[in-house]
């Protein structure tokens, strides 16, 4: 059933979420690329250069912000999540090592998740969330997610509207996502491993998402950007998100949350009928 209360009266809801991968998508394709120094720098960009500028244009705009980390990276930038939750803002689980869990058997997966939530544990960092590595969710994900007494996946496309998946172990929320709204499709650039090939000009990219917000606004959707510090705070292009952040804001009908936030209200709505997720296509 669709419902509108998870708006709370405003034309639609952003979130604006971070994905701080810094070297694990590329120490996922391959241990070796440990050694190459230049390829570890880029990734390193995000945690050391990124977070830093995201937060102060954060603060300088006063919108809430996620930020998705992966357990490796909060453990190798033992002060990362502490600087993101003492600003106000939130830290969700996006795995252990950024490996996909449709790369991984079901107790991979398992295994994956529970290590990422013991370093959050050992941080005294409350993970209300999760978004698999590279959106990859398997079928047993959100179960997972309910197993471990989180609030809300995003990680899948099913619609452009939160909505509830009905678990054995309770109900989730779910923030959806999809490719339009990802920094990655935009500005990722890395010969090897070949992670991406294109640079787009952050002119483009603010006049795509702009027509997604005033999309989302005319039909009452959750306008749900994932942007990487190690591409999107890099000067040119923050200073576009800046520009998209303050013509939402300027609009007056688009209310900022933190991910959690919008969870609780999507599993408050009473409104809302959870969906019960299907099994696997039995194809051909």
């Amino acid at each position: 059933m669709t419902s509108t209360g998870w708006l709370g009266g405003a034309a639609a809801v952003a979130t604006l979420t971070f994905d701080v991968d810094a070297e694990s998508p590329v120490l996922a394709a391959g241990a070796r690329f440990a050694h190459h120094l230049s390829t570890m720098s880029h990734q390193a960009y995000g945690p050391e250069v990124g977070v830093p500028r995201i937060l102060g244009m954060l603060d300088e705009l006063a919108v809430p912000a996620t930020f998705f980390v992966p357990g490796w990276v909060a453990r190798r930038y033992p002060g990362l999540t502490s600087s993101i939750v003492e600003r106000g803002h939130e830290v969700a689980h996006h795995s252990y090592a950024h490996k996909a869990p449709t790369s991984m058997t079901g107790q991979e997966e398992r295994d994956d998740f529970a290590r990422a939530m013991d370093v959050f544990a050992e941080q005294g960092v409350e993970i209300l969330g999760h978004r698999a590595a590279m959106w990859g969710a398997r079928w047993q994900t959100p179960q997972l997610v309910a197993e471990h007494g989180l609030l809300y996946d995003s990680s899948l496309m099913a619609d452009d509207r939160p909505y509830r998946i009905r678990t054995a172990p309770g109900d989730i929320a779910e923030l959806p996502v999809h490719w339009s709204l990802d920094d990655w499709e935009q500005y990722a650039f890395l010969p090897e491993p070949h992670l991406g090939s294109v640079i787009e000009s952050p002119v483009k990219v603010l006049e795509t998402w702009r027509a997604e917000l005033d999309g989302m606004r005319h039909y009452g959707c959750l306008f749900n950007l994932c942007c990487h510090p190690f591409l999107s705070a890099r000067p040119g292009r923050i200073m576009a998100l800046r520009r998209l952040v303050e013509y939402a804001l300027e609009c007056g009908d688009v209310t900022f949350m933190r991910c959690g936030d919008l969870a609780r209200a999507v599993l408050d709505d009473e409104a809302l009928t959870a969906r019960v997720l299907p099994e696997p296509p039995n194809y051909p």
